[in-house]
């Protein structure tokens, strides 16, 4: 079925661009007869050119880790309940932007924050290609804005680091020392009230060797979360192999940009003017809030084709 489902995405991607083409071309023949305008005929153009740009920028999805699902983990930064709220603003885009893509989105930590936001959380983002897409946020976001939480209307700059990693399945097989793991268990709770169980299904992990924490609370059996959990350790581990041969890549290559483990990434500025901008590849936009809302795809493709350009 994963295999069908992938097959379905890049023959869908290229019937779209075959039917884009093929409209262009006989709108074309009509306006050489003088049968179709001028205005209708750039406008085939531009939905054909776009067709095509589109199926460009999604060949560069060649990476086995790519057609998986996507684990996205956003922590709040210092500053408390301002950087809170920001880091809530970001899961939020995330799961709209998940939304929009028609894949199945899920909570599966959730940490409320010192009356406002959030301290840490984790969501899953399930569909085609979802972690291929969402590599491109993996990086510390900054924030200026006039704090809603500052009674005297002063600018303040926030910060939240979001880590993505591919959920591996069982065609990856990766070792795991069970002395090397530390078991705790918890009351799982969330976003309302009424989502708080009176048992202790949530897990936490603690890998010792990497120091890497994991912690899920979706399922409602402690089993089950067990069970994710550790597949989630196991993810982790094996993004963070990837980073190192990764690098290892980009030493030898000395035009390669170099971007730090956990930098900043890109900048959202809503005070004293309006603008988001990718410090890795320069994409920006004036338009915030369709970017809060989820359209996140100009800087995914801008991310997509430099790493295509310098690989």
């Amino acid at each position: 079925m994963k295999e069908i489902k992938l097959n379905e995405f890049w023959i869908k991607l290229y019937d779209q661009v075959e039917s884009a083409v093929d409209d262009l071309t006989v709108l074309f023949e009509f306006w050489k007869e003088g049968d179709a305008t001028e205005e209708e005929t750039e406008e085939a153009f531009q939905a054909a050119l776009k067709a095509v740009e589109d199926a460009e920028f999604k060949s560069t999805l060649n990476k086995p880790e790519d057609e998986m699902t996507a684990i996205i983990q956003i922590n709040s930064g210092a500053g408390g309940t301002e950087s809170q709220d920001w880091a809530e603003m970001l899961m939020r885009m995330y799961i709209m932007y998940g939304q929009k893509q028609g894949w199945k989105v899920s909570e599966i930590d959730y940490q409320e924050g010192d009356g406002a936001g959030i301290k840490t959380a984790t969501i899953q983002l399930e569909g085609p290609f979802a972690y291929g897409f969402c590599k491109a946020e993996g990086g510390v976001h900054r924030l200026v804005r006039i704090s809603p939480f500052d009674s005297n209307a002063r600018r303040h700059t926030s910060f939240a680091s979001v880590y993505v990693y591919p959920l591996i399945d069982n065609t990856i097989d990766i070792k795991i020392n069970p002395a090397d793991i530390e078991w705790a268990f918890y009351r799982s709770g969330g976003s309302g009230g009424q989502n708080v169980n009176k048992v202790e299904t949530a897990v936490r992990i603690k890998h010792a060797p990497s120091g890497f924490i994991v912690e899920c609370q979706i399922a409602r059996t402690q089993g089950e979360n067990r069970e994710l959990a550790l597949q989630m350790l196991k993810s982790r581990l094996y993004e963070e192999e990837m980073r190192k041969r990764q690098e290892i890549l980009d030493a030898t290559n000395s035009k390669k940009k170099k971007i730090e483990w956990g930098s900043q990434i890109r900048s959202y500025v809503f005070h004293p003017y309006k603008m988001i901008k990718d410090h890795r590849t320069d994409y920006e936009v004036g338009n915030v809030q369709p970017v809060m809302d989820g359209d996140l795809d100009g800087f995914i493709k801008a991310y997509l084709m430099m790493e295509k350009e310098e690989s």
